[in-house]
């Protein structure tokens, strides 16, 4: 059989054991946990004592396409950085470190066994690439159905520090964000509204990629927990909608400064000139990023890697929330219900 042959075998085509021999010595390089995978349940290190744990899935259809208006195929590898990162970022979030995930799989009969190798690959290329050392992939789980899915659970250490909640933001604090803010949106316009994607030029296909396969700041979390950082999340669904999150958890209301908003929106002018759009709403409103968004006592120095976004103040008689320049905003942004 040929290389080629042997990547374009149907999962149906394999046994369960065929298949996982294939996707084992893919994930092996990244070193192995206390035991596993092979046995029924893996053993891992539990260096803090405790474990913050997190978990996300990608569904064929939902999360993601295997083919774009655009033209862009979505390969094995981008859904396995996606389904590695969004999740590292959840760690990241709390002020955590991961140390270790496992994945579970839900394959149509038809599905490529190539694809699923690559989805492997962009495991262990985004736990590296991310800067996630230390991070096994301690096994998971394997089954057929129909559909596309992805699960993977990743668990964490706090390396002896207090978790970094969203409930702890105080009135005076300083509100700052690390990671890039609408750039994940923009790919996804540009993906779903844009041209060809193999005429779009290096910059663009860049945005793309920030849909695709996000870079969550994975420094930044731990830098801020050290930093003092009041309160801590991960960008997901969008700065309007994750600031009342994290407003209404600290009964406090996240005032986002224009200007700033403003200045991340320039960033986003290539995209939006191609695709004759507002960069702004991607700002506010667009999810994925898996930045992070964070409160720091007025006094702190902020870490590297975060800028100054707005201020935290007290609620105007209600129970916290968002505003842009002073004025209450309407959350917008990513719901998995909602479309």
């Amino acid at each position: 059989m040929t290389d080629s042959q042997r990547r374009r075998a149907r999962v149906c085509d394999l046994s369960e054991r065929e298949l996982l021999e294939r996707i084992f010595p893919r994930l092996a390089v990244l070193g192995s946990p206390i035991l596993g995978p092979g046995d029924d349940a893996a053993v891992v290190a539990v260096p803090d004592g405790r474990v913050v744990i997190s978990t996300d899935t990608q569904t064929e259809g939902q999360d993601f396409r295997f083919e774009w208006p655009n033209g862009y195929r979505t390969t094995g590898a981008d859904v396995g950085w996606k389904a590695a990162a969004q999740n590292l970022s959840d760690i990241n979030a709390m002020g955590a470190v991961a140390t270790s995930m496992v994945v579970s799989l839900t394959l149509p009969a038809e599905t490529e066994a190539g694809w699923v190798e690559g989805l492997a690959d962009g495991l262990v290329e985004a736990i590296r690439a991310l800067g996630a050392k230390g991070c096994t992939v301690a096994g998971g789980d394997l089954g057929r159905g129909g559909e596309l899915s992805v699960t993977v659970t990743v668990l964490g250490s706090l390396e002896g520090r207090a978790p970094v909640l969203r409930s702890g933001a105080r009135s005076g604090d300083v509100l700052a964000v690390a990671g890039r803010l609408g750039s994940a949106a923009a790919g996804l316009a540009l993906l779903e509204h844009g041209p060809a994607y193999g005429v779009l030029d290096a910059d663009l296909r860049d945005v793309v990629q920030s849909q695709c396969r996000p870079i969550p700041p994975l420094a930044a979390g731990p830098a801020a927990a050290r930093a003092g950082a009041t309160a801590l999340m991960d960008l997901s669904d969008g700065l309007l909608k994750d600031g009342d999150r994290m407003g209404r958890a600290s009964g406090v209301v996240l005032d986002l400064d224009e200007a700033a908003i403003r200045d991340h929106a320039a960033l986003l002018s290539g995209p939006a000139e191609v695709l004759g759009a507002d960069p702004l709403p991607w700002v506010l409103g667009g999810g994925e990023d898996h930045g992070l968004l964070a409160a720091f006592p007025a006094t702190s120095q902020l870490p590297h890697g975060f800028t100054a976004i707005g201020s935290v103040v007290p609620p105007a008689g209600g129970p916290g929330g968002v505003a842009v320049a002073g004025r209450p905003a309407q959350p917008s942004g990513w719901d998995h219900f909602a479309r």
